[in-house]
């Protein structure tokens, strides 16, 4: 991408932009703020009864250990609902180890000479710690809270995996589409903002050091002192303006690939088309359940799943091969247990299947899965993480065919055609309605056992949002077998291969079809 088409791209992307940004300095300023809260008073109480110190300290450091992504999927399971209050408890529980590390190191460093002569003058314990100690520790403090909070900044943006938004939303995207302009669209301004977010903690440190006061009338100082304080104020309340007269009427989300988010834009374009409700895009949510969660606590009002999906992920129930007795399952299943409606398919069955490259298929003489058991431990696999876990992915095929691969890697879905293509892997688990199995000249072997159930897509509504909102679902019926599947392989390849956005393809499809103007 050559400069100028770079900075169109920006340009087009402006107002997402500031959406995300004013959300990743919201999450960064909350988690430092409460950090900053626990944190200190740890520090103090460490420093007061040295007995709590090595178990205080051993406490945030491991809390510092746990994988990020780890984290917010712990906190995700234990708050039971996406977006900000998992990602703000995260990010507050990584800010802990350098602020109270910090503090305990600057409350130590105090000389035991000024701390005798405090003593001398009739000091309580309370007064020398407000008044010697604390404004004496400062600096060093304040250098642990800037460590926090540009800390914060970088694993904000892993936020975005489990629907809280920020700049990681662009870099979620990129890496599902392979789509490097997206991912710098996240990455430098997530650079850049870790600049300014130390830049405005260490104002707020240049204001509140005792050492400022010298050789300025008080006057002068207190100027100073209030304009610098101010700076930290102006950063992240500017955040939180982003949240100012943001709240959607309907929420659509989608998973982390795609064709989720061509679908899920498809959606968004007809609901605001036909309605005045103002729609929130919360896309790339992450696997099948972080979205049936979504949906079941409210937090979205709809996206779009496949029933073989439904049937063996969410429900646990017995795969079955008959299109019509899988949807009746869900539909039933989804309205008794979870209030949510299955709208009619929109005609496309996006099934797994094992790909393998054209040449290999024709040296081997591999035709069906079951050919490959003969030389499946001399294989490598790639999986997506969600194919790898679920009952109907590889922990099923195995049992159904009764071989495993001699070795099996994770690949992100934006990437398993690729890595195939180039001989990297041997084997993946593609999606039939891809368009990249064509342009990468990909044989996908029968299915011969008949493993994998039907997986036809159609919109999952909460049933309480078509019941407030009926022109919603009147909106969405028009989706209803408008696709194939040879279709949604050239939508895909759109967005796969020609890098283009999944919103401008979506509508571009929606609009020839005369469904939206």
């Amino acid at each position: 991408m050559n400069g100028e088409s770079w900075w169109e791209f920006v340009v087009d992307r402006l107002p997402e932009l500031w959406l995300r940004l004013g959300q990743h300095l919201t999450l960064t300023g909350a988690a430092i703020f409460l950090a900053v809260l626990i944190g200190i008073p740890c520090g103090i109480l460490a420093t007061r009864w040295p007995a709590l110190r090595s178990s205080i300290l051993a406490s945030v450091g491991i809390l510092q250990t746990i994988p990020s992504l780890a984290m917010l999927t712990l906190l995700l399971a234990l708050f039971h609902r996406i977006g900000a209050m998992p990602a703000i408890v995260a990010l507050t529980l990584y800010a802990l180890l350098p602020i109270v590390r910090n503090t305990i190191a600057g409350l130590d460093s105090v000389s035991k000479d000024v701390l005798q002569a405090a003593v001398g003058i009739g000091m309580t314990p309370s007064q020398q710690l407000s008044m010697v100690r604390l404004p004496l520790a400062l600096p060093i403090i304040i250098a642990g809270v800037r460590t926090a909070a540009v800390t914060c900044v970088g694993v904000a943006t892993l936020a975005a995996f489990i629907g809280a938004g920020g700049l990681g939303q662009f870099i979620n995207r990129g890496l599902a589409l392979a789509n490097t302009p997206l991912i710098l669209l996240g990455a430098i301004p997530a650079a850049l903002l870790a600049i300014v977010v130390d830049f405005a903690v260490s104002a707020a440190g240049w204001a509140l050091s005792p050492e400022r006061r010298v050789g300025r009338s008080e006057q002068k100082f207190q100027t100073l002192q209030a304009a610098a304080l101010l700076v930290p104020f102006l950063v992240f309340g500017a955040g939180g303006m982003a949240y100012v007269g943001s709240s959607p009427d309907i929420v659509v989300g989608s998973k982390i690939w795609s064709e989720s988010l061509i679908l899920g834009h498809m959606m968004a374009d007809l609901i605001e088309d036909a309605t005045d409700l103002k729609v929130d895009r919360r896309f790339c949510l992450g696997g099948t359940m972080i979205c049936h969660g979504a949906l079941v606590n409210g937090e979205i009002d709809m996206y779009v799943e496949y029933t073989g999906t439904g049937l063996t992920t969410v429900l646990h129930a017995t795969s079955a091969n008959d299109p019509q007795t899988v949807y009746d399952t869900v539909k039933t299943s989804y309205e008794e247990q979870f209030a949510v409606e299955w709208l009619p398919p929109l005609g496309i069955n996006n099934t797994y299947a094992l790909a393998v490259r054209k040449d290999a298929a024709e040296k081997n003489g591999w035709r069906r899965i079951s050919d490959l058991q003969e030389s499946a431990v001399d294989l490598t696999a790639g999986w997506t993480a969600e194919f790898a876990e679920r009952p109907d992915g590889y922990l099923g095929l195995s049992k159904m065919y009764e071989f495993e691969f001699g070795t099996v890697v994770d690949i992100q879905s934006g990437l398993m055609y690729a890595a195939v293509a180039a001989g990297e892997v041997d084997v993946i688990a593609a999606y039939s309605t891809d368009g990249r199995i064509a342009a990468y000249d990909l044989l996908l072997l029968e299915d011969d056992r008949r493993f994998f159930p039907p997986y036809f897509a159609a919109p999952v509504v909460k049933q309480a949002t078509l019941e407030k909102y009926p022109d919603v679902g009147r909106s969405l019926l028009k989706l209803a077998n408008i696709l194939d599947d040879r279709t949604m392989q050239q939508l895909n390849l759109e967005v796969d291969e020609h890098k283009r956005n999944p919103e401008e393809v979506a509508r571009e499809f929606l609009v020839k079809r005369g469904l939206v103007k």
